[in-house]
Formats: structure tokens, sequence, C-alpha cells
């Protein structure tokens, strides 16, 4: 607990809360940055940034968003993108099962999995002498045009990653990837819906593929500064949260597109929609895009193939 100083908070918290100036906000930042930076191991530095963003922004409000549908069913329908049928339980009558309860752990143990995971590749790079790390702990902060086009090159390749994988090994019928594909597809698909806490639902090996991968090759692909990987982990955590919510209410376009395109993936029995952002799957044919005040899908190239 004493990484949770106020060095450590006063990075992301102490200067949004200041009312000086704005040159003296960055050098207070740069000050408490290079003290956080000078006191603790990079690995530390990072596995600590990790957690603090995934529980804050994915962990804690997904398990607060699965208590509200549980404990107020009939209130949380009214913000429910397919009604009743996006309840973790399908009713609002019905109590939790050992099945739901099942679920919720899968994710929490998935969840482990991913951190657990980027700590060891971290220290597996770290001892490889010629081999640069994942995420870079300097003194030195990214400028802003640094952090945006590494955010850029990072969602765009993570896009790719994703797609990849998710079309050609986790709906493989090749012998070589069938059974990673078969497990997918008894796990992940096993979901009528998406609902609170269900981004890291599924078998742990199609999930270390699909969600860890994709996340973490770019980081390491084009040397993200800690500061950078902050930021992404920031937005995947609130991508998560909120695209696997279930909820109609969204706090942007972009993410209602996203939750409709997984949503529309799981409904279509994974023959379409392999991608999170989309442009991927319009490209490839395997679908379109989900409009925000229609709901609608231009998904003409998947019926193009179905005729």
């Amino acid at each position: 607990m004493e990484f949770l100083t106020i060095p450590f908070l006063s990075v992301f918290v102490l200067p949004t809360l200041s009312s000086y100036s704005t040159r003296v906000n960055i050098i207070f930042f740069y000050m408490t940055w290079t003290t956080l930076v000078l006191a603790h191991t990079a690995l530390r530095v990072e596995l600590f940034g990790t957690l603090a963003a995934r529980l804050v922004l994915y962990l804690l409000p997904s398990l607060l968003f699965f208590i509200f549908d549980i404990v107020a069913p009939c209130t949380a329908v009214v913000f429910k993108e397919r009604g009743e049928a996006g309840l973790p339980t399908g009713s609002r009558t019905r109590k939790l099962t050992v099945r739901e309860f099942r679920t919720v752990g899968i994710c929490l143990f998935n969840f482990t999995l991913g951190i657990v995971a980027q700590v060891a590749v971290e220290m597996f790079l770290l001892k490889m002498p010629k081999v640069k790390p994942a995420v870079k702990v300097t003194m030195s902060v990214p400028m802003p045009w640094d952090i945006t086009k590494h955010l850029l090159l990072g969602f765009f390749t993570r896009e790719i990653l994703l797609y990849t994988i998710h079309r050609y090994i986790l709906h493989s019928k090749q012998p070589v990837f069938y059974p990673i594909s078969q497990l997918h597809n008894a796990w992940f698909h096993s979901l009528r819906t998406p609902f609170p806490l269900t981004a890291h639902y599924d078998h742990p090996i199609p999930y270390l593929l699909s969600s860890f991968l994709p996340m973490y090759i770019p980081v390491w692909l084009f040397g993200f500064h800690m500061i950078t990987f902050l930021v992404y982990t920031v937005i995947t955590s609130i991508e998560d949260t909120f695209t696997f919510c279930g909820y109609s209410v969204m706090p942007s376009f972009l993410l209602k597109g996203v939750a409709g395109r997984i949503d529309r993936h799981l409904s279509h029995g994974g023959r379409a929609y392999f991608g999170r952002l989309g442009f991927v799957d319009m490209l490839m044919g395997t679908g379109g895009i989900v409009d925000d005040r229609l709901g609608q899908v231009d998904d003409s190239g998947s019926r193009g193939r179905r005729r």
C-alpha cells in the first residue's frame, strides 16, 4: 500500500484539482512523476498503474452495475438495450443461479489472469538483454503529439489483431485451431447477450488470445511510454465497462457502436462482427456500422454471403 502515496496519486489527481496555472501544473506533474520513477521499479510502476486503472474504471463500476441489475431488476430493465433479456438472469423475476455465479467467478479469474500475464511477459522481457520492455518507464515524459500518435497506432493495430484472431482462430474450422474454437463457442457464445463483467468472460485460452494479446502486442510493438500506456489502459477499461453493461444509455456514439457490434456478434452466432471498432469488418464484408440513432445495422456484406 505504500505505493499509493501522495507522489503516485498526485501524478493523476492533484494537478487536475489545482487552481494554479498550466505551467505550474506541468512543473508539479513532472516533479511528482520523477519522484515516482526514482522511488519505485519500472515493473512496480506498471503493475500498480495498471491495477489502479483497471480496478477503478472497469472492475468496480462493472460490479456495481451487476449488483444494480440483481438488486433492482425492475429499474435496471428500463435502461437495458434488450429489456429483460439483458439482465444477468434473463428475467426480472428469476433469482441468481450457480450459472451466474460461475460466470462472475470466471470473469474475475480472467481479469486476474490478464494482470498476471502482463507481469509475466514484462518480467521475461526485462531479463532479456537485447529485448526492449513493453512499457518504457523513464523520467522523461512524452509530448501530447507522441501520446496521440501511439494511441492511434495502438488501437488501429489492436483492431487488426483482434479481428484476425477472433475470426481465423476463435471461429476457425481448421483442425489446428478447432479445439480453441470449440472452447470459445462453448464458453463465450453461451451468453445470451452481454451484461456487466462479461467483457472478461471466456475460457482462459481464448481469453488470452482475443483480449490480452491484441491489447498488449501494440504496447510492446510501438514502445509505449508508461503515461501513454496508462491512457491506453484507461480507454480500454472504460470500453470494457460500458460496451458490456447492456445499457441503452452510453456516454458516446463510439461506445454505443462497439456495444452493438458485440451484441450482434452473439446474435449472429459468431458469423459476423469480429472486431470492436468495425472498420476491418467493413473492409472484409463481415459487418457494417451500428447506427446509434436508429439502432439499425448495415450488414449487406454479411447478407450477401448468406444468400
